[in-house]
Order: structure tokens, then sequence, then C-alpha cells
């Protein structure tokens, strides 16, 4: 295990920024580790994009505020929970890391939430997507920012069902995310008059799919739930279409998809996909233009929502510090952030609650036909905008301690 730490982290140390003058930052640096997938399932949604978000908005910040000394460190934590906790550990007590952003895998993150707390420092999540993390294990030094599991729930669930799709059978990874996923999203489903007329639990990560597709047809429910993503939701899809599952009648919901899988599986094979994100890049000329500096650093690829995302929250997180002068109390910084509007380039004007849930719209997204697209990752055609206030779990249901 120190061995795998000690690779996992060597060489990542990134000096971004020195500004004029030294602010009160405690041990006079400001050092963001951002600790993600960097090799595996999660890597194209997270991975180096993620570092390179993390390194723009500190670089972005500086370009109007005098900044001290800013560094971004990153890991990759191999969707592993005993890496991604002495990673988290390691980066606290010897490295003098401040706060850790992205980490998608909901049981990676779990783990962080709670060492973050212990340690008081700050977390600023964006990867991970288990809404437990607001819910029973709110904390007061995390904030949950792009988006969770319920808020895919509320999306695509809801829409699939009110437009006919009311027999659901889930095919779900095996761990806190898809778990989480698949809770939320079948509450969605019952609630809108719809059923659940089985489930089946795939490894994480998987390669082969045809025993719990062939379940899933069996099933003849009108909607197969895909409560996995990245790989694990490409590779489904791709197997899903070789045993003819579409053609027979049968429709797939894709319940966290991100742009990096639908390029991944071609507009041919992922047309008509309908999914909620909280970001897209062709929106507006803001997104646009951080997409294309995103790309040019990036072998031509678009930003995620968690990428975006990560940039959005060390913006904001930076614009607390800078306020309080101090990064030296992870809660007392986490309270300043949710004191202050969020409002940034990429997800416009928000707000953060008690629980830690960063507000913003969330959008129900298709993906064009072949013929419909007019270039490289012109993929989606919004077909809802879900309004901040309804887009995530009312914070009176979520049983977080923060709000009672």
């Amino acid at each position: 295990m120190r061995l795998t730490l000690k690779l996992a982290t060597a060489g990542a140390a990134l000096l971004v920024s020195a500004g004029m003058a030294q602010a009160e930052y405690s041990d006079g640096t400001i050092k963001i580790g951002v600790l993600n997938d960097q090799s595996g399932t999660y890597a194209d949604l997270s991975g180096q994009g993620s570092v390179w978000a993390a390194r723009k908005a500190v670089e972005d910040f500086c370009k109007t505020t005098t900044c001290g000394k800013i560094e971004v460190v990153f890991a990759d934590h191999q969707n592993k929970p005993d890496i991604g906790s002495n990673v988290a550990r390691q980066w606290f007590d010897v490295d003098k890391v401040d706060v850790i952003v992205d980490v998608p895998t909901s049981s990676v993150a779990l783990a962080v939430n709670t060492i973050a707390k212990d340690k008081n420092k700050v977390f600023l999540n964006s990867g991970a997507a288990t809404s437990d993390l607001t819910g029973k294990a709110c904390s007061p030094n995390t904030v949950h920012w792009t988006y969770d599991t319920w808020a895919l729930a509320n999306g695509t669930g809801n829409a699939i069902v009110k437009t006919g799709g009311d027999s659901w059978f889930f095919l779900t990874a095996d761990y806190a995310f898809g778990h989480a996923l698949e809770r939320d999203t079948e509450a969605v489903v019952v609630k809108s008059g719809g059923k659940v007329v089985g489930k089946v639990r795939h490894p994480f990560p998987a390669q082969d799919f045809s025993s719990f597709l062939l379940q899933a047809q069996a099933s003849k429910a009108k909607i197969i739930g895909l409560a996995n993503a990245g790989a694990d939701t490409t590779n489904a899809i791709k197997q899903a279409a070789e045993f003819g599952i579409v053609q027979g009648g049968q429709n797939l919901a894709g319940l966290l998809v991100f742009i990096t899988d639908v390029h991944a599986l071609g507009l041919k094979t992922a047309q008509g996909l309908i999914f909620t994100e909280a970001w897209y890049w062709d929106q507006n000329d803001a997104n646009r233009a951080f997409a294309k500096e995103f790309g040019a650093a990036n072998k031509g690829n678009m930003p995620t929502m968690v990428q975006a995302g990560v940039y959005s929250a060390v913006t904001h997180y930076l614009k607390a510090v800078h306020e309080m002068k101090s990064d030296a109390d992870g809660a007392a910084v986490v309270a300043k952030m949710k004191s202050m509007p969020t409002e940034d380039k990429l997800f416009g004007k928000g707000s953060i609650r008690k629980d830690g849930r960063k507000i913003h719209d969330m959008y129900l997204f298709e993906v064009k036909k072949p013929e419909e697209s007019k270039g490289a990752w012109d993929y989606y055609k919004q077909r809802a905008v879900i309004p901040a206030a309804e887009a995530f779990r009312p914070e009176a249901e979520g049983d977080c301690p923060l709000v009672k």
C-alpha cells in the first residue's frame, strides 16, 4: 500500500501561481489536491482534465486578485477506497494539502468525506454522485458541487415515466454509487406511477454484461435503467446493441451519461439517449470559450460536467479564502462559502445550502441523430431546463444532521 501511494503521488506537484503579495494562508500556501481516477473507468470524465480545470481556476482567479502561493497536486485513487483514504491522510497530515477536489467513485468520496471532517480540511466533490453526501453523511467540511443521484433520478426517471416508460429493470454497479442511483431512481419511478419489475447488480468495473442484459431482456420491462457510469455504461450500451434489445422494443435509460461516453459510443449507437446533466460545453459563449481552451490542452476533447464543476468549485473556494485571509480552518472556510452566493462564468449564479448541496439548474438532454450533428462533439439537444429550486432533493428530506 505504501508503494502504491508513493507511485500514485510521485511527481504530482504543480506550482500554479505565485502572486506579488503573500496572503495569510496556513503555511504560506494554498494547496489543492485533485484526487480522482487517472487511469481507469472514470479517467476520461475526470482524470487529467480535472487537474487542468483546477489549474485554470487558479490562473483565472489570480488574473484579478493578488494571490499568494497556490499549488495543485493530483493523485490516482484507482477507484479504491483504501487507496483514496491513504492518499487523503498523506496529503492532510504530511503534505499540508488544504482542500481535496473532484473524487469520482462514491465509495472513495464517502471515505474522503469522513477524513476531511476529522482533519478539519475541505472537500469539494464534483465527481461522485451519491446523494448521501448531503444526506445522512453530510459534513460541515464538504460541499457537493455538480450533480447527485437524486438530481439524476428526478430529471431522467421522471421524464421517462411521464412519456410512457412505466416498467423498469435496473442494471446496477455494485457499490455505493450504483446503489444510491438505483434507490433514488426507483423512488421517483414509483412516485410517478411506474413500477420496478426487477434488478441485477454487476461487479465494478465490468467488461461482460451479457448475463445481466439477458435477465433484463427476459423481464420484458419497457425501460432498462443503467445505474452505472463511464466505461461500464458504454460497454453495457454496446453489448445491448449486439443483443438487439432496443430493436426488440425495450429502451435503455442512461442514468448517468457524460459527453465522453457519447463520444466513445458514437452517435449511431447513442442517438436518442435521454439523460440529465448539470453542464454542456455548447450551451453559451462562456462555455464554448472554456471548452476551446480545454480542448487545446486535452487532445481535442471537450470537458465533462465534472471537469467544469472542478473549475467552478475551486473558483468559489478561492474567493472564500481570499475574503477570510486564511485557509486554516476547513469548516470555517466551508461556512464562508455557504454564506456567499456562488457565481462564475460556467455555472452562473447559485448558492450552497446548509447541507452542503450546491444549487443550480440541471438540464434534460437527448443525444442527436447523426444527421442532426453539425460537427465534432455536437452531440446534445436540450429537452428541458430543470430549475434550481426543483433540481435537487429538498433540504428537509435528506436527513442531514446539519439541517436539524
